[in-house]
Parts: structure tokens; C-alpha cells; sequence
């Protein structure tokens, strides 16, 4: 199915958020007839209900039925929607597709499409290519997995222009045609896996975004990860998909050399094309710290030597890109202690990256909903950086289990205890350091709400208490 043929399609999208709002717009403007179901009731969905009665579709709250399916064409599916609901498996069972929300967008957009995905690093690498193209003086707008959904930008940007998207792997399991000029796998470790039956599905998903891709399109490959590099080629679950083959693909790294991409070689990031070597950027300029986001510059380099992006306006950019809300975020400073906000970090991977990239001895509060996560990996870390653990939410005693022994822990009931015991424990030199390795949903809506709640209590629970660390100045971000 195209853009072409939706007109007077029943359609129905499943969840009723702003993806499946925007979704519903695009559809509708369109003459497509639609119907909109939801789980949540009446009161928590207020605000889509209001926006869909201006719209004039029908829609149902408080569970799917089998409106969902009778009469319909097509279900389009929210990024949150698994896929093992008894309505879906009963529209698989009727011979119904089911396509996800940036499937849908794709069909209506005349831009040129970038993706990124990867178990770490999305929001950043992004948000670090919005600004490079930005900076290039070319039409761009970020999107999907991060700030507006895809529907809402796919027919606002140009057939000159560039939507960079951020695709997770919820949102990459129900494509069908979806094309990325460039396509990103950043790295693959274990996440969802509460969502994917086991680390091969999760890894399956992932991979779709290289699947329509055609010979003039370009690939961008993490060299340093094991699910991702083997000699050049791409480590597949199904053998079909060897990218080296179908089209041109680069390869980062910051640990070796690689036949075309970006690496670091020294003290500096180096850019290998078939015309030669070319030095980007000393290490010690680039905006954004750490090995993780080491490797996240790499990878921009090698998009925008896809893209053909001058040298002088990459460096730039990498030079003046501070990061983003929610992740490594530096909060605040007072009396000798730092504060930094990684609410982001909702998987084992992201916080071993934070705690690689803080000043130790680290206070760390972690916890929040499990995602599947083996957090028996961040032991030997946390042993050696971690001063005190503070553990708040569902996944608490999960990780005291596996964590407890090699730290001193402390289980907080919410959020507000959580900051209030790191204040009894942070001395001078310290990092306050959320990182939960979770997801947010058991305490908050996303992370984005964490991040700014556990900003708010450290502002009024550190300031209020100021005098008792030391005389040092407080300097806030």
C-alpha cells in the first residue's frame, strides 16, 4: 500500500498517543476512514480524546475490542504496542497487516531519509547530525523515537531536505518498505528483552533497517561490536542481509583502523575514504565526553562523509555539540559535588558507558522497571567506582542481588529518598550520578519526566542544605 492508495482505507491505529495521533491526522487528511483504540481509560487519555473529537474519528479507551479488526484494512501500530496482544493475534490469524507508525510516514514524505538505531547512543547521534546539517546550511528536521513522531514532520521537509530518525527497535519490527539512504546501527547489546522473546529477536529488529536499503544507499557499522562486524561483513541472523554486498558501507571504530569510515588513530578522529585519509578533529575539542560518545562522533563523521558535508563545518559542530537533555547531563555543582542526570540510560550498556565517563567515587541511584537487563556485568565496575548504591523501583532487589555484595547499598521508596540519601552521603569530589539501567514506567511516564523530577529535588534538596560539604561556590547548569 502507498500514500496513494489510503483514500477511503478503514484504518486502525492502536494507542492513542501523540504517534498515534499524529498518525491518525496524516491518515485522515488523506481520506483515510479511521478508528483509534487505546487500553488506558477516558481520564489518563483527556488530552488525545479532545484532539480526536476535533478530528472527527471514531475511537474506543479502556481495552481493544473487536472494532480494532472488523471491517478494517490495515492496523497501524504506536512504538509501545507489543505485538503478542490476543487482537493482534487474532488480525494475524485473519490475514491483517499491522505496520508501525514511521512505516505509515514514510509513505508520505518526499524527503531524503536517514536512520539511526542501536541498543545506545540514538538521541545523541542524532541530535549531533541535526546539528551538523543545520550547520551545513541544509533543510533538516530530527524525529521518531525523539521529540515529534515521524507523521507529524514526514510532509513538512522537502524533496532537498533531510529527516534524520531516531528508530528503535519497536518501531523497526512492523516496517515493511521503509528506505534509509543512510542507515546507522550504532552498537546491539541486551535491551527490550521484557519486550523480544529472547536476544535474537531484539537483534532481528534491529537489523530491518538495513533491509530496503539499494545499492546507492550507505550503511554506517560499528567495527568495535561483536553483533555487528566479522571481517568486513555484517553479522546477520538471517544470511541474507551481507550489506558489504548491496551496498556501500562504512565502518567506525575507536580501538582500530577501518578499510572506509572513521576511526581514531592517536589523539584524533581520522576519516578514510577512497580518495585517502583525512584528520577531523582532535579528541580533546570534540563537545561531548566520554568513550561512548567517542564513538557516537565517529559515527557522524561517517554520515557526513556520506553526505559530503565539508570538513570545516563537521568540525564545527562537533566542537560546539554540548549533548542532551537526560543524558550524562551535568545538573549541578555545589560544594565540591557533582550532579549528573543520565535518566536516559534505561539498559545495563548505558550505565556501564556513564559510569566510564563520570569522575569517580560515584553515589549512583539506579532502579526503575527491568528490561531484562544482566546487571551482574556493571560488578567489577562498580566495585572500583561506585561509592555507594542508592536503588529505587520494581527492578530494586534485582539489583541489590547482583550488585549488593560489591558495593554499599542503600533501597530508596521513590525518587525523593533516593536524592535525599545521596545528600547524607556525598562528600567533596564526589558524583551524584542517576543512571537507572531501567526503564521509567513502574514511578513516571518516560525518562524525560524522571530526568526533570530528580533535577528538581536535587536543585531543592542540595541548595536548602548548602554549608555542611565545605565553602565552595555551587555552579548551576
Amino acid at each position: 500500500m502507498t500514500f496513494r492508495e489510503v483514500i477511503c482505507k478503514k484504518i486502525a491505529i492502536l494507542g492513542m498517543a501523540r504517534s498515534g495521533l499524529a498518525v491518525a491526522k496524516l491518515l485522515k487528511r488523506h481520506g483515510a476512514k479511521i478508528f483509534l483504540s487505546d487500553i488506558k481509560g477516558e481520564e489518563e487519555l483527556s488530552e488525545s480524546i479532545s484532539e480526536l473529537k476535533k478530528l472527527g474519528v471514531e475511537f474506543e479507551t479502556g481495552g481493544h475490542t473487536e472494532r480494532v479488526i472488523e471491517g478494517r484494512e490495515l492496523i497501524v501500530l504506536s512504538p509501545g504496542v507489543p505485538l503478542d496482544l490476543p487482537i493482534l493475534l487474532e488480525a494475524k490469524k485473519r490475514g491483517l497487516a499491522t505496520l508501525s507508525e514511521v512505516e505509515i510516514a514514510s509513505w508520505f514524505s518526499e524527503a531524503h531519509l536517514l536512520g539511526i538505531t542501536g541498543s545506545n547512543g540514538k538521541t545523541t547521534t542524532v541530535s549531533l547530525l541535526g546539528k551538523i546539517l543545520k550547520d551545513a546550511k541544509k533543510e533538516v528536521s530530527i524525529c521518531g523515537n525523539i521529540g515529534l513522531p515521524f507523521s507529524e514532520v514526514a510532509t513538512t521537509v522537502s524533496n532537498s531536505g533531510h529527516i534524520v530518525l531516531e528508530l528503535s527497535s519497536f518501531q523497526l519490527e512492523r516496517i515493511d518498505g521503509l528506505r534509509l539512504e543512510v542507515a546507522v546501527i550504532l552498537n546491539i547489546s541486551r535491551d527490550h528483552l521484557d519486550r523480544h522473546s529472547d536476544m535474537l529477536s531484539y537483534k532481528r529488529a534491529k537489523l530491518r533497517i538495513l533491509e530496503n536499503q539499494r545499492p546507492k544507499d550507505v550503511a554506517i557499522l560499528n567495527a568495535d561490536d561483536p553483533e555487528l562486524s566479522m571481517g568486513g561483513e555484517i553479522v546477520s541472523p538471517r544470511e541474507e542481509i551481507k550489506v558489504k554486498q548491496r551496498v556501500r558501507t562504512l565502518f567506525f571504530s575507536t580501538k582500530r583502523e577501518v578499510g572506509e569510515g572513521a576511526f581514531v588513530r592517536g589523539e584524533e578522529i581520522v576519516l578514510k575514504t577512497l580518495k585517502g585519509e583525512e584528520p577531523v578533529i582532535p579528541i580533546s575539542e570534540i563537545g561531548i565526553r566520554g568513550p561512548h560518545n567517542l564513538a557516537n562522533s565517529c559515527a557522524a563523521c561517517c554520515v557526513a562523509s556520506a553526505l559530503g558535508i565539508d570538513s570545516e563545518v563537521l568540525k564545527k559542530s562537533l566542537r560546539s555539540f554540548k549533548g542532551v537533555e537526560h543524558r550524562l547531563e551535568k545538573v549541578l555543582e555545589v560544594e565540591g559535588v557533582k550532579i549528573v542526570n543520565d535518566s536516559k540510560a534505561t539498559n545495563v550498556d548505558a550505565v556501564w558507558y556513564a559510569l566510564q565517563s563520570v569522575e569517580p567515587p560515584v553515589i549512583l541511584i539506579m532502579g526503575g522497571k527491568d528490561k531484562g537487563g544482566d546487571f551482574l556485568r556493571l560488578k567489577d565496575l562498580a566495585k572500583k567506582n561506585v561509592k555507594n548504591l542508592i536503588l529505587v523501583g520494581e527492578a530494586k532487589e534485582k539489583i541489590k542481588q547482583a550488585l549488593g555484595d560489591s558495593v554499599s547499598t542503600k533501597v530508596a521508596a521513590d525518587m525523593e529518598e533516593a536524592v535525599k540519601v545521596s545528600r547524607q552521603l556525598a562528600s567533596e569530589g564526589d558524583t551524584v550520578l542517576l543512571s537507572p539501567g531501567c526503564a521509567s514506567f513502574d514511578m513516571f511516564n518516560d525518562y524525560e519526566q524522571r530526568g526533570k523530577v530528580f533535577k528538581d529535588l536535587c536543585r531543592e534538596i542540595f541548595l536548602s542544605r548548602r554549608g555542611s560539604l565545605g565553602t565552595r561556590r555551587e555552579k548551576v547548569r
